[in-house]
């Protein structure tokens, strides 16, 4: 084993002579002692390039508030589709209930634990892959086409049909009894997996338990409801006796499957640009289809985006919020910090060595609504629709400066009409595997 090398008291001398001799470090020490590390390297002349004021502004509806959830994913794609039933109603305001997606996210994400654990009955309990799966356990994140498998099957309902809980919208203490019992149901599996048992139905009678825990949690999903609304013109709308299916098919109708691809920008050498990806013991649904993501330049990537922007759509894409932000204004922008001239110290990391070294990953899930291009069609900032409430921003909607967003933003889902035939066929190509704890993963954790 290689031996570990101390600090000696030499060293911490030399140390604390430098800091010492610094007239920055004891000033920034003073600093500090009243303020956060993030006000004290603020840079004020970085709002000059952060104005609310864009070449490409797609309308869009009010913002929604996902709370204390972490389901992100499910609200922006949801404000994604909302906008399709909106202007076939001609609406003003209107929500699709995250609820009752979130709802059968956490039902088929227990079954694929389950699933997974069963199919990993032969592994030890300290295997990597058998202690990734337990220690994820089920959470509130989620990847797009985990979305799109949840549509497929379950369809969607007007937020009317099925209103928030206070477990939908604060999950954490849920999450862990949830997942407590899964790791309990894990156990009992691989015990009757050992003992020659059937699996099987024993999963059957512990998913029925689930059902009843996440019903008492988010209420009964519906089976039939009532479209009732009123429209921009103060018109009465009611069409009776609609299910979940049916009301996407009527009130939405995108193919998700066909129509769209996940790209994402992943520099990193084991993700070669023009080839398609897969993480493995990433899912909800059973049997729908795994997670796919097609990998390409970041400039290319922008392209499609101000593409579709362009032809009025709205974006639906995947980014790390943890870095240069400022929540109150609704901005993240590197133009707006400055802190290797505040501490001295650089910070700074390639995109690539960020995520091969876990310092950077996909964390939060919104919707581009709109972009601001120079002359020669460059985006210089980019307009972020959130959904953690009005109460921040312009109304609830960010801005993303253009360093920013080529750093820290990682996957956007585009019509295929906007990829060339050769990309089409390379998104389409057999997925690479990635291993169960790619950074390409996190989104969905």
């Amino acid at each position: 084993m290689n031996q570990f090398q101390g600090l000696t008291a030499d060293d911490l001398a030399g140390f604390e002579a430098k800091y010492m001799d610094s007239t920055l470090c004891r000033a920034i020490t003073n600093v500090l002692y009243k303020h956060s590390v993030k006000d004290a390297a603020f840079c004020h002349e970085g709002l000059a390039k952060s104005q609310y004021a864009f070449s490409i502004d797609i309308p869009t509806m009010p913002v929604t508030n996902q709370k204390a959830s972490g389901r992100c994913w499910i609200f922006s794609a949801l404000n994604v589709l909302r906008e399709v039933t909106a202007k076939k109603c001609n609406l003003e305001k209107f929500e699709l209930s995250q609820n009752y997606t979130a709802f059968w996210d956490k039902f088929e994400k227990a079954n694929y634990m389950l699933e997974s654990i069963i199919n990993l009955a032969d592994r030890p309990a300290d295997d990597r892959i058998v202690c990734h799966v337990l220690s994820e356990g089920v959470g509130d994140g989620g990847q797009w086409d985990m979305f799109v498998n949840l549509v497929e099957k379950y369809g969607v309902v007007p937020k009317s049909a099925m209103e928030e809980t206070y477990q939908s919208s604060n999950t954490r203490d849920m999450n862990g009894l949830l997942n407590s019992k899964l790791r309990q149901c894990a156990a009992a599996l691989r015990q009757t997996i050992r003992e020659g048992g059937d699996p099987q139905a024993q999963k059957k009678e512990m998913m029925s338990e689930i059902y009843g825990f996440l019903c008492m949690c988010f209420g009964k999903p519906p089976k039939s409801f009532d479209f009732e609304y009123v429209d921009k013109d103060k018109k009465y709308h009611v069409i009776r006796g609609l299910t979940p299916r049916t009301f996407y098919q009527e009130y939405v109708g995108l193919n998700l499957r066909e129509d769209y691809v996940s790209i994402i920008n992943s520099p990193t050498k084991d993700k070669p640009f023009g080839k398609s990806y897969t993480v493995d013991y990433l899912g909800n649904v059973a049997e729908g289809a795994p997670v796919r993501y097609y990998n390409i330049p970041m400039d290319t990537l922008k392209e499609l985006i101000i593409r579709q922007l362009s032809d009025g759509e709205i974006v639906w894409f995947g980014s790390d919020v943890g870095k240069y932000g400022e929540r109150d204004m609704g901005l993240w922008s590197t133009d707006c910090y400055d802190f290797e001239g505040t501490y001295g110290i650089h910070f700074d990391m390639e995109k690539g060595e960020s995520l091969d070294y876990r310092e950077s990953a996909m964390n939060h899930a919104m919707v581009i609504t709109g972009v601001d291009l120079d002359e020669k069609g460059k985006a210089l900032k980019w307009k972020i629709q959130n959904s953690w409430s009005d109460e921040h921003g312009e109304k609830g909607y960010y801005l993303m400066g253009a360093e920013w967003f080529d750093r820290f933003v990682y996957q956007a889902v585009i019509h295929k009409k906007y990829l060339t035939e050769a990309q089409i066929a390379e998104a389409n190509a057999e997925p690479i595997h990635l291993n169960p704890w790619d950074p390409m993963g996190t989104l969905a954790r």
